[in-house]
C-alpha cells in the first residue's frame, strides 16, 4: 500500500516534535532537573517526586481544554490554525528552557509545563489529522509509520546532542549545564523544520457546518455528545480501557530517566540505553502494523498491553545495570506499536467529521489518566524509598486497563 504526499507531510509531524520527546520529556530534561534541583539542596527523592507532579500538573491543564479545542478544531479550516497556535506555543517555550539560568529550577519547572501544554495540544490536532490523511483501511499503516518515523527522527535528534555530550561540549565549547541547554535548542529547531509541511499545507477533508458563533456551538455540541456517550458504546469502552492502560505507558516513558538515576545509572548509560531504546522502536512500530494487519487491530493491541503488564511486574526485582537493560528493550519493542494502533484503532471507531471533537475525549483521558500514574509513582516511591515499587504499582492500571479492552469486538475492516 503506497503512502501518500499528504499522509508522508502527517507523518513527518512525528518525526518533528519527536525531538522534543525524547530530549526535552525523556532524556535530558529530568537528568538536568534533579542536577539542579539537588545543587539547590532538594533530596533526589523530592526532585524525582517534583518531576512526576510537574508532568501531571501540565498534562491536567490539557485535559480540561482538550474537548473544547477539540470540537473547535471541528469546523471547517479550523484543524490546521489550531496545530499552528499549540506546535508555535510548544517551539518557543522549548527555546525558553535553553534560555533559563540553572538556579532557577522553580520556573525550569513551569516553563517545562507550558511547554508541554504546547506539545500535547499539539498532538491533539495532529492526530485527528488521521482520519484527514487517511481511509480506514489505511489507518494502521500510516498511524504505525508516523510513530515509527517519529522514533527514527528522535535518534537522529539524539545523536546530534550525544555527540555534544561525548565530546564533552564540543571539545569544552559547552560545560555540562551547556550541554543540556543546547539539547533544548536542537529540540526546538528540529520541530519548527519537519513540522513546517502539515503546519504549512495540512488540509481538513472533514468537518461539522460553520456556524456564526463556534465557542457556543462546540459547548452545545460537546453537552450533547457527552449526554448521549452511551449510544457510542465501543467508544465508551475503548476511551475506559485507554485510559488507564495509556497511564502506565505515559508515566513509564517520562518517569524512566528519573529512575534509572535513583538506580545509580551514570548519565552516559542512561543516554545510550534511551537511544537503543530508539532504534529498536523504529522496526518494532512498523511490525506492529504488519502484525494488526495480519491478525487484527484488536489482538495487536491486546499484546501491546501483556507486554507493559510484565514490564510493570518486572520492575520489582530491577536491581541491576542488566535489569534496567532489559525493560527498556521491553519497552521499546511495543511503546509506538501500542501507541499507534490505539490511535488508528479509535479512528475508525468515530464519526469522521467531528474527528476532532472525539480525538479531545481521547486526548482528555490519555491525559487524566497521565495525570494518576506519575502522581502514584511519585507517592510510592517518596513512601517507600524505592521508585521500583512505585513502577510495579502501575500493573493495576493495565490490569484494568486489560479487562476494558476484551469487552471491545474486532473491527469491521480487521
Amino acid at each position: 500500500m503506497k503512502i501518500s504526499k499528504k499522509q508522508w507531510q502527517w507523518i513527518f509531524y512525528d518525526w518533528a516534535n519527536s525531538g522534543y520527546g525524547i530530549l526535552v520529556i525523556t532524556a535530558v530534561l529530568p537528568v538536568y532537573f534533579k542536577a539542579v534541583a539537588q545543587d539547590s539542596g532538594v533530596s533526589a527523592a523530592n526532585s524525582t517526586a517534583y518531576w512526576g507532579y510537574a508532568n501531571s500538573f501540565g498534562t491536567l491543564i490539557v485535559s480540561l481544554l482538550a474537548p473544547l479545542l477539540g470540537a473547535l478544531a471541528d469546523y471547517p479550516r479550523s484543524k490546521r490554525r489550531w496545530l499552528n497556535v499549540f506546535t508555535w506555543a510548544g517551539i518557543i517555550l522549548t527555546f525558553g528552557l535553553a534560555l533559563l539560568p540553572p538556579h532557577l529550577w522553580q520556573l525550569l519547572l513551569w516553563v517545562y509545563i507550558f511547554s508541554v501544554i504546547g506539545y500535547s495540544g499539539g498532538n491533539l490536532f495532529y492526530d485527528s489529522f488521521l482520519t484527514d490523511v487517511a481511509d480506514d483501511h489505511q489507518m494502521d499503516l500510516v498511524s504505525s509509520t508516523g510513530y515509527g518515523m517519529g522514533y527514527l527522527g528522535g535518534v537522529l535528534a539524539f545523536i546530534i546532542f550525544l555527540v555534544a555530550q561525548l565530546s564533552h561540549g564540543f571539545g569544552g565549547l559547552l560545560s555540562n549545564y551547556g550541554v543540556a541547554r543546547f539539547s533544548f535548542v536542537i529540540a526546538a529547531v528540529w520541530w519548527i523544520i519537519f513540522a513546517w509541511p502539515l503546519l504549512r499545507h495540512g488540509h481538513q477533508r472533514y468537518s461539522v457546518d460553520a456556524v456564526t458563533n463556534p465557542v457556543r456551538d462546540s459547548l452545545h455540541r460537546l453537552r450533547v455528545t457527552f449526554t448521549h456517550i452511551r449510544q457510542y458504546r465501543q467508544v465508551t469502552y475503548f476511551l475506559i480501557a485507554y485510559f488507564f492502560y495509556i497511564d502506565g505507558v505515559d508515566t513509564i516513558f517520562t518517569m524512566a530517566t528519573a529512575i534509572g538515576k535513583d538506580l545509580g545509572v551514570d548519565t552516559t548509560m542512561l543516554m545510550l540505553v534511551l537511544l537503543v531504546v530508539q532504534l529498536i522502536a523504529f522496526p518494532f512500530s512498523l511490525l506492529y502494523g504488519w502484525l494488526a494487519r495480519w491478525t487484527s487491530t484488536r489482538a495487536a493491541v491486546l499484546t501491546g498491553i501483556c507486554v507493559y503488564l510484565f514490564i510493570s511486574l518486572y520492575a520489582l526485582r530491577l536491581n541491576s545495570l542488566f535489569d534496567f537493560w532489559f525493560l527498556a528493550i521491553l519497552i521499546g519493542t511495543s511503546q509506538g506499536g501500542l501507541q499507534a494502533l490505539s490511535r488508528s484503532y479509535f479512528g475508525q471507531l468515530v464519526p469522521k467529521e467531528s474527528s476532532s471533537e472525539f480525538f479531545g475525549f481521547y486526548n482528555i483521558l490519555g491525559k487524566f489518566s497521565a495525570i494518576l500514574g506519575p502522581v502514584i509513582v511519585g507517592a510510592v516511591t517518596q513512601w517507600t524509598g524505592k521508585s521500583t515499587i512505585g513502577v510495579a504499582s502501575l500493573a493495576i492500571l493495565f490490569t484494568i486497563g486489560l479487562i476494558f479492552f476484551l469487552m471491545l469486538p474486532k473491527l469491521e475492516q480487521d
